[in-house]
Order: C-alpha cells, then structure tokens, then sequence
C-alpha cells in the first residue's frame, strides 16, 4: 500500500468513529429522553437497555456515517489544497478513491457480518427490558401450523429453547389420526425432544369390527425437525428480527408451506443489500465535488450531499417497509434499487477514469 493511500484510509476512518460516536450518542441520548419514565428500576437493567439501544443503532449510524465520512474527507481535502496536490503528481483520481470506496466496503461488510449473530435481535431485547424489565420474555398459547400439523405450546422459552405443555395434531385429509401430548420439552439444535409424552391414535375407521383409539405412554418422542424456537416465537408475534442465519432457518422451513415469506424475505435482502447503498453512494458522491474550492460553495455544496444522502437512504428505507408489507415485490423494493445504484456507480466510475 502506498503512503497516500495509507493517508487517505487513516484519514477517512478517523473522520469516520467521529461521525459514528456522534451519531451513537445523538440517536441513544434522543431515546433515553423519550423513554426515562418507563425505565426498570434496576440500575444494572438500565443500563443493559443502553448498551442494546447503542447496538441498535448502528443500525442507523454506521451506513450514513459511512457516507458523511467520505464527504468530510474530501472537502478537507479540497480546502488543504492536497487533492489538487495529489492530482499533480499524477495520482488520478481512480487512485484517489479506491481507498475511499474499499475502506467504505470494508466497514459495511463488517457490519453485515453483525448480523449473522445475535446482534440482530438488539433492538427486541431492549424494546423487552422497556416493557418487562427482562431481556427475554416467554411466549404463552402458541398455536401453530406445520405441513399436516397443528401444534400448541403453552408456554415457550427462546433463549432457553425450551417448552411446557405441548400437544401435537396430525391431520391427514382432513382426518384427525394421532394427539401427541408432552409436559415438557427442549429444542437440540436440530429436532424437539419432547418428555413424559402421552400419544392417542385415532385409526381409520371402516367398520364396527375396525380397530379403536390407542393410547401410548413415552418418556421420550422425537418430533418438529427444524423447527426453532426463534422462528415459532417470531412466526406467533408477526415479527421478524432475526439473524441471517435464522432468516435463512425460516425461508427453507417456510418455503415448502403455503406462507407468504415476503417479509422473511425483506429482512435477509435488507440485512445483505441494503447496507450496501453507502459504499456505493461514497462512489458515486466522491465524483460529483470539483477538485478546488474556488468552484463552489463549500456550505450549499456540503448541504447538498447530506440532504442526498439522507434522501437516497430514505427512500431505500420506505421501499424496505413497503416490501415487508408485501405492497411490492421485495426482489423490486431491495434488490432493484441497490443492483441500479451499483450500476450507476461502476458506470461512472469507468466513465470517468
């Protein structure tokens, strides 16, 4: 890596985590004053709802941070005179920004990957402490449906992805033919184990001399492969904060059921594609400044970017909303977008260079 490069990088991300705190401590300052009253009581509580709003707002920061980094840059840049500089030597300006744009790449797979751990269920955990002054809450009366079966579940742990009281219907052709009853089970990571299990058989009947209704007692029965706990609790309450990976969990399970995964679907392209706007956007913004102040207004002109910024990150974010409500096709309201965007990019990029 050459030396300018290296200043430009070192430049970019210092004006970065500037950009972020500032965005971190405005965005959970704003919150913790809209929501004091309602805060538990403990103080440990208090201040694990903290640290899951500051989680959940990077969300928010790390995108535009991202792109108001690239804009303090350059403009610092500009009015150092160090650009022009740069443009002397004979650096051109597809060396300039490549820095620029894989630092920006970097930063936003980085926080993609964040979403393949809990980090993504941030925001559910502290909207809990806010309501319950618990991180997790159990779900009661569950009434699912799953292929030919009906299940219940009195009550559902997520976290400890466990169980009480659950009942299983099979029904084939619109015939009951088996009740599986459980006190208690717990999921292993790929089926539920379900104990102390009661099993009543409902056999065909074809005649007076045909067999009647069994009842068999188990301690231990095997059932709902692949049936996670997030993705039943999340299913019950219309909601889809998962992580990439649970998301993926949903769409295989879902795929094969008549369920409209629109919105699962919304939140896998969001959490891949759309954070992908920012470094695409430093592309595309970093060949819109002139290389001298004397050119422009620095003021209007850094006004300008912002309010596009924030507008372009509007928008994707209404046709998100709009994809997870199934009003558009999410491959329209997330992929589209992003896939146009890039192609703007990468087509002024080689136009200009």
């Amino acid at each position: 890596m050459k030396l300018y490069q290296k200043y430009i990088i070192l430049h970019y991300l210092k004006n970065f985590f500037i950009i972020f705190i500032s965005l971190e401590f405005f965005y959970v300052g704003i919150d913790v004053l809209s929501n004091y009253k309602d805060f538990p009581n403990s103080a440990n509580l208090q201040l694990l709802y903290v640290v899951f709003k500051t989680l959940d707002a990077i969300n928010y920061s790390v995108p535009l941070s991202i792109v108001f980094a690239m804009i303090v840059t350059k403009f610092a840049m500009i009015k150092s005179n160090e650009l022009v500089t740069l443009y002397a030597i004979g650096i051109t300006k597809r060396d300039v920004v490549k820095p620029l744009f894989f630092s920006a790449l970097s930063l936003t797979l980085v926080y993609i990957s964040l979403n393949f751990t809990s980090f993504a269920y941030a925001y559910e955990y502290s909207r809990n402490l806010l309501k319950y002054s618990t991180v997790a809450t159990a779900s009661n009366s569950l009434f699912l449906k799953n292929d030919n079966q009906y299940i219940f579940f009195k009550k559902l742990d997520p976290i400890k992805k466990q169980a009480t009281d659950i009942k299983i219907f099979n029904i084939i052709e619109h015939d009951l033919t088996q009740i599986v009853s459980a006190k208690s089970a717990y999921f292993d990571g790929k089926n539920w184990v379900l104990h102390d299990v009661t099993i009543i058989k409902k056999p065909k009947v074809t005649s007076i001399d045909s067999e009647g209704i069994k009842e068999i007692y188990q301690d231990r029965y095997i059932a709902l492969k692949d049936f996670r706990p997030k993705i039943i609790e999340n299913v019950h309450k219309g909601e889809y904060n998962m992580s990439i990976l649970d998301t993926i969990d949903a769409i295989m399970f879902f795929s094969s059921q008549d369920v409209n995964l629109d919105r699962i679907k919304t939140l896998l392209y969001s959490q891949l594609f759309f954070p992908l706007f920012a470094p695409l956007l430093v592309l595309i913004l970093f060949y819109r400044l002139p290389i001298s102040s004397r050119f422009f207004n620095a003021a209007f002109l850094s006004f300008t970017f912002i309010f596009t910024t924030l507008s372009i990150w509007g928008i994707l974010f209404i046709l998100t909303k709009l994809s997870s409500t199934s009003v558009i096709y999410p491959e329209i309201g997330v992929i589209l977008p992003i896939s146009l965007i890039a192609i703007y990019a990468l087509g002024q990029y080689y136009k200009e260079n």
